[in-house]
């Protein structure tokens, strides 16, 4: 098979899993083959891909990558509670309408149906997000991120859902504009509740978890370069097995690169004891488990870590 198959026009997608895997490398995204597959499906099958996992892990970064690598332009929804139509989707430019109505007024045109069709114009249409991404031309369909879908309501969810149906909207006032090409859907969410079966059924899904060691160290390698390559893996090995300890709130790849850079900046070369009780903060956004770990606990995950590592030479 060609290593690239064609969208409508000039633009290409990969066309393999190794493909896949080739394009998020070339972009310093290092992904697992799981995630690539589920990837090259979405866009090959031209379905949402529906990411959930913890906070943290590189979700949101997997549409910034494919918008630069694929070079579309990226569209981002960020969701939050209350989130409504008019803020995802369009509305009307109220202030310019009344102006347009006196105008039209003073100048003695009261036609109430070409004032009608004059107000509710492309000119006064104002687009949000999700129709913005409806408009990409064939072959330049943007990238449409949908981040933290699990902070809308059901009603949003319900909206949405006949949105990835149809690739389509009908303004009432206006007609229908439907998408001439469908844009590249990628939906996340950090599972702080349940998304409805039926979204998820018209997406393709993939759960993004922490990532084992070895990967881990080489996305601090490629993200924070200037961190010593001892001091790599000893924050590596500290972040892995501080994820195991019930806290509220687990640091995520994101944390392990601030850290990274933080220690960076401190010149460090190694972990010791008073480094990890400084930087804690860098790490963890709670002060409770900010309080555990300087209580103790901290320094015997370094202790733990460092005979380990020495036991490995």
């Amino acid at each position: 098979m060609s290593d690239t198959i064609r969208s409508h026009s000039t633009e290409a997608l990969p066309g393999s899993i190794d493909a896949t895997l080739a394009l998020l490398e070339a972009q310093d995204y290092v992904a697992d083959r799981p995630l690539a597959t589920v990837l090259f499906l979405a866009l090959r099958m031209g379905r949402p891909l529906f990411l959930e996992g913890e906070a943290g892990t590189g979700k949101t970064e997997i549409a910034k990558v494919l918008s630069a690598a694929l070079g579309r332009p990226l569209i981002r929804l960020q969701c939050y509670e209350g989130l409504d139509v008019a803020s995802a989707l369009y509305e009307w430019n109220y202030a310019a309408q009344m102006v347009e109505i006196r105008l039209r007024e003073a100048s003695g045109d009261t036609d109430r149906d070409a004032m009608r069709a004059g107000i509710f114009s492309e000119a006064f249409l104002i687009r949000r997000p999700i129709l913005q991404a409806l408009d990409g031309a064939p072959g330049r369909a943007p990238v449409l991120l949908i981040d933290e879908l699990d902070r809308t309501d059901e009603a949003f969810e319900a909206f949405l859902l006949e949105i990835l149906s149809d690739n389509q909207v009908t303004i009432p006032e206006f007609g229908t504009i439907r998408a001439a090409e469908p844009p590249i859907v990628i939906i996340t969410t950090n599972r702080t509740r349940e998304i409805h079966d039926a979204l998820k059924r018209r997406c393709l899904y993939h759960w993004v978890d922490y990532p084992a060691a070895e990967r881990e160290l080489e996305i601090v390698r490629r993200k924070a370069p200037g961190a010593n390559a001892d001091l790599a893996r000893e924050l590596v090995a500290f972040v892995q097995r501080l994820r195991a300890v019930d806290l509220f709130k687990a640091p995520g790849v994101a944390e392990t690169i601030d850290w990274a850079n933080a220690l960076t900046e401190l010149n460090a070369v190694a972990l010791d004891p008073a480094k990890v009780s400084d930087t804690l903060g860098v790490l963890l956004k709670y002060q409770d488990d900010i309080a555990r770990l300087a209580k103790g606990e901290g320094q015997d995950i370094l202790a733990e870590v460092k005979r380990d590592l020495a036991l490995a030479g």
